[in-house]
């Protein structure tokens, strides 16, 4: 607080909030920020508050150069533009897992508006814009020429999409001039709705069978008749002087089982071809309006106070947060739709934001770039979403296509993280699990040209196969309901219990497995060796093919690895089938060696919420009776103690706390060298009812060198 003007005790400024301008501001923004309203227990005696000013944008040096703008010309970080920033003494806890919790940001910032700028001798430049209940539109215009017109191919090209690829012949978009549903025209610039049909919304505007060849006619489609979401965004494509619209429930016949399957599959050309994609993340149904695009709809609710001649305002929630918090993103159908975009205009309840691939703007700032371009601003680094790389907002398209050559491994590829996130919505139908992710398995497909850009061959069950081993490392989150999800693929077949769609309820990746020992909860899981040999998956036939799938040789020295035999020989269809073993599509079929361990719950996992899964010890009686050897995640109502069936899947690091390190590393061996590589992946597993197939119970890890002490021998593992 040393560079900090002193403003005293939190507590005083709160009380001063009808007294003061400065106060009210600071006020509302902790209150706002902190959540304080909702925590009125919380201590905050004792919080001391300063005041000082910070410049909050870095010039983007490598365009200031393409744009001939002489270095000698480029502002200095005291003529950039500034924001007052609120600085606290440590807040407590609770506050600091609220913020984290909201994707808020943890800055306390107040902004001077443009029109003031000049009285601090600064340019309008990212200083604060005042926002009016309605929408410019003429704004909004602006965004997407800025984009189309200086960012150019930056914005415009497609990571994933082949250049020569276009729309199929069979997708049809809004004419929103004619008022028909029309085949989409060659090279069609058109605009996407992405938006919730909310419970209870109704059919009656959907099209159908019965209404297509009506709809399909000039004028055939009265738009009184329709939801206002759908009327507002109609009216909001005809301001911005364009003609067509795509928008799923008039664009796609919904009780044309055919069609409408082939539409999902093209929901990648879709959103990703559309020129722009409008996010109405400001309601709750489909019955709801654009906030701020007619009268009434909206209360920006700008904080803004006069203080010493000077207008400052507090920043709007910034866009993360709003659309977090919106119900738009509760819904997993929404999920892909704005990850494959590449322009996207959100209207939140109280403000409306542009975000492309290099930039973001918002009503309450002048992000637009006036005399200089920015490299980053308050707005660049809190953007809602981006699917490139690893799910971050990537400039350097290029760098994406020479790691896609290079070939692109899961854990880079950024799979796990869309599962984590895609798994914590709701879906109305359950079976629309893979349906509603589609449009992603594609683009990853294709993009990163796993099995030769086939989605059909990369994937099974939303599991890619080329690197299986990684992906069979889900864990199910803590309190996820322990219930099967009824799935079943294009041929019928039902989901089986080795992928994640077969569950109900979010699922983790690396943060899986943090409930065993604190390590970093970004960090995906870690394969040091591949300990399974082949992989073959049962299709849709009822054929045994083997999948290629990739295998990691031992990485690093390895010299204290305990010496793992892994299991080979060829699994031989025939030879199955002369010993009647029943082929059922699906099974996931592999040969590894097996052994029993008793299992025992540990404290429940979380901080006292509700869980369905524990966190259980396995045990084994060597060198002593229930020494603990590994850990892994199996649902509550696994008995404990109880005996389990585990087989090996690949080897990984391990970590202190895993494992009784009084026991198994008694002279601190592994302590002092470290735990590289001394894991093995298990799988859990337990015989399927009425079958000779077994299930997934869950995936956790064991000492290696306990494995080996354990009776184990080999088997064909049938997996369904």
């Amino acid at each position: 607080m040393e560079s900090a003007l002193p403003l005293g005790h939190l507590i005083d400024i709160l009380n001063k909030y009808d007294e003061c301008g400065l106060c009210r501001l600071i006020a509302i923004l902790i209150r706002r920020s902190w959540n304080l309203d909702k925590m009125p227990n919380i201590n905050i005696t004792g919080i001391t508050c300063g005041l000082y000013a910070e410049y909050i944008a870095v010039l983007d040096v490598e365009e200031c150069v393409d744009l001939h703008i002489p270095s000698s010309a480029l502002p200095a970080h005291r003529d950039i533009c500034h924001r007052l920033r609120i600085k606290t003494s440590p807040r407590p806890d609770e506050v600091t897992t609220t913020i984290d919790a909201a994707q808020s940001s943890f800055l306390l910032e107040i902004q001077l508006l443009d029109e003031d700028s000049y009285k601090v001798g600064r340019t309008k430049e990212l200083h604060g814009r005042r926002v009016n209940p309605n929408l410019d539109v003429d704004l909004l215009k602006r965004w997407v020429h800025i984009c189309e017109n200086e960012h150019r191919e930056k914005c415009e090209t497609l990571w994933w999409k082949d250049p020569t690829e276009n729309l199929p012949k069979f997708v049809r978009v809004l004419d929103v001039i004619h008022m028909a549903i029309v085949p989409v025209p060659r090279s069609c610039r058109y605009i996407a709705l992405s938006y919730i049909w909310g419970a209870g919304a109704g059919d009656d505007y959907w099209t159908t069978q019965a209404n297509f060849k009506q709809r399909s006619r000039r004028g055939g489609l009265d738009i009184s008749a329709l939801p206002i979401t759908i009327q507002d965004t109609i009216q909001l494509v005809r301001q911005l002087g364009e003609r067509y619209l795509w928008i799923d429930a008039l664009c796609i016949v919904q009780d044309d089982t055919k069609g409408k399957k082939d539409q999902i599959g093209a929901m990648d050309l879709v959103y990703g071809f559309s020129k722009l994609t409008i996010f109405a993340a400001g309601g709750s149904s489909v019955h709801d309006p654009l906030p701020g695009l007619r009268p009434g709809t909206r209360d920006p609710k700008q904080e803004i106070a006069k203080i010493q001649g000077l207008h400052l305002a507090l920043p709007f929630m910034q866009p993360r947060e709003a659309v977090v918090r919106s119900e738009w993103n509760t819904r997993g159908w929404t999920y892909q739709e704005l990850m494959l975009s590449r322009r996207c205009v959100f209207f939140t309840s109280h403000s409306v934001y542009f975000e492309c691939t290099k930039d973001m703007f918002g009503e309450d700032i002048i992000a637009e770039r006036v005399n200089f371009p920015w490299a980053s601003h308050p707005l660049i680094y809190n953007h809602v979403g981006q699917f490139i790389g690893s799910g971050v907002l990537v400039r350097d398209q290029s760098m994406v296509r020479r790691q896609n050559q290079m070939g692109m491994r899961l854990g880079g590829s950024g799979y796990m993280t869309m599962v984590q996130e895609y798994t914590q919505r709701r879906l109305t139908h359950e079976s629309d699990i893979i349906n509603a992710i589609t449009a992603l398995i594609n683009a990853m497909t294709k993009g990163y040209r796993w099995a030769c850009g086939d989605p059909g061959k990369a994937f099974w069950f939303a599991m890619p196969l080329c690197d299986l081993e990684l992906a069979l490392l889900w864990q199910p989150a803590a309190n996820a309901p322990h219930e099967r999800r009824i799935v079943a693929d294009k041929d019928g077949t039902s989901a089986p219990s080795w992928s994640w769609v077969a569950w109900r309820g979010a699922v983790l990746y690396g943060r899986g497995y943090t409930v065993f020992a604190g390590e970093d909860t970004s960090a995906p899981p870690d394969i040091r060796e591949s300990l399974v040999e082949q992989w073959h998956i049962v299709d849709g036939d009822g054929k045994l093919v083997r999948r290629d799938v990739w295998r990691t040789g031992r990485t690093g020295d390895g010299a204290h690895w305990a010496t793992y035999v892994v299991p080979k020989g060829n699994i031989d269809a025939r030879q199955l089938a002369s010993e009647s073993v029943p082929l059922v599509p699906g099974t996931l079929v592999f040969r590894t060696s097996s052994a029993r361990f008793d299992v025992e719950q540990d404290d429940p996992t979380g901080d006292g919420a509700e869980t369905n899964y524990a966190i259980y010890s396995i045990l084994s009686d060597i060198p002593r009776p229930s020494t603990r050897v590994g850990r892994i995640l199996l649902p509550c109502s696994t008995r404990s103690p109880t005996s389990c069936e585990f087989v090996v899947l690949s080897r990984t690091s391990g970590r202190p706390g895993w494992f009784d390190e009084r026991r198994l590393d008694e002279h601190g061996n592994l302590a002092r060298i470290g735990y590289d590589g001394c894991m093995f992946y298990a799988m859990a597993v337990q015989k399927m009812q009425n079958e000779d197939r077994m299930e997934r119970l869950g995936v956790g890890l064991i000492l290696d060198r306990a494995w080996l002490n354990s009776t184990t021998h080999h088997k064909i593992v049938f997996l369904g």
